[in-house]
């Protein structure tokens, strides 16, 4: 159940609802297309009653939050949930990129919730824990969250008001990466059940990804995320495993995939994988390919083409008939 506790708050004032009042970060990012504004308060839901599956992790309570308003040092992962004025009965759960070393709230997380949120969506944005800050489960944390994250979703839909059959997600980079396994592996068991919500399916219904990493496979070998997760030297049979492609398959949630031909980090290769993934099985696929906006462009930036990304969105989630 949500819980307003004094320190949950203040954990969650950390993790992101008062991030547009931070510095610039040292290395100056382009304009975005979403202006930064006052956010709305969150309620804030504990992913875990306890400490989380296999124990470990940060000491501190309070997650470290950079300059450029992204995220780490989570030890306590998390949902902060927006409500829009106007619920329709969709739901999305949102995970900013950063390489699974970082997360982006303030330049991709939280705008998003805010674009969502004008659309009548109620928005869950996850804090996930981190593989390299000590926890036992090493690269499993981050699934394990996700997975618990949209069992929770699942199990609270009646009290936010939520259609079952409307639950989205909304990856970007590493973030893409995490919601592209969750989507496409709901079967994939990564921890022991701890309460009734674990006895639901984490199904996902719709998925959103910008410029996410798909394959850690070669010859894409130059990632963060690829490195963190598997280490320097993974197996092919390792890359494989961890690679979003590999699980695609009849009955998997359509896909929107944008992202920009000079994206030097993802390279436009992972998303032209997954695209061909989701033909072979029938999966129903929309991708895009901007010209220009490199990795990272968020909710896009202004007067170049990554701007139109969300309305695309918004249309593709009209025909997906997710949102009216």
């Amino acid at each position: 159940m949500p819980q307003t506790s004094r320190r949950v708050f203040l954990s969650a004032v950390a993790a992101g609802l008062c991030l547009n009042s931070l510095p610039g970060d040292a290395f100056s990012e382009p304009e975005a297309a979403v202006p930064p504004s006052p956010q709305p308060v969150a309620t804030v839901i504990p992913l875990w009653p306890a400490e989380p599956p296999g124990g470990g992790g940060p000491d501190e309570a309070l997650p470290m939050v950079s300059p450029a308003g992204s995220i780490s040092r989570i030890a306590r992962p998390q949902l902060q949930v927006f409500r829009p004025a106007r619920p329709n009965g969709a739901a999305v759960l949102v995970a900013g990129g950063g390489g699974y070393q970082h997360i982006s709230m303030r330049h991709e997380s939280l705008p998003a919730a805010r674009w969502l949120q004008k659309l009548g969506v109620t928005v869950f944005v996850l804090s996930y824990r981190l593989p390299e800050e000590g926890w036992h489960a090493g690269a499993l944390a981050p699934v394990q969250d996700a997975q618990r994250a949209i069992r929770l979703i699942h199990a609270q839909a009646d009290q936010y008001g939520l259609d079952r059959k409307r639950i989205g997600a909304l990856g970007f980079s590493a973030g893409g990466h995490l919601m592209g396994l969750c989507a496409a592996r709901p079967d994939w068991q990564t921890y022991p059940a701890i309460d009734s919500a674990d006895s639901l399916r984490p199904d996902i219904n719709l998925v959103l990804l910008a410029y996410p990493v798909v394959t850690l496979e070669a010859p894409y070998l130059g990632t963060r995320s690829r490195r963190t997760l598997l280490g320097p030297h993974p197996t092919p049979a390792e890359a494989t495993a961890w690679s979003v492609q590999t699980y695609i398959h009849k009955g998997c949630p359509p896909f929107f995939l944008v992202q920009a031909a000079d994206d030097r980090i993802t390279v436009p290769e992972n998303t032209a994988v997954l695209q061909t993934a989701c033909q072979r099985n029938t999966v129903p696929v929309t991708r895009y390919i901007f010209p220009s906006g490199g990795h990272g462009f968020g909710l896009g930036y202004r007067e170049t083409a990554t701007a139109t990304w969300p309305h695309l969105a918004e249309n593709w989630m009209k025909q997906q008939h997710f949102i009216a």
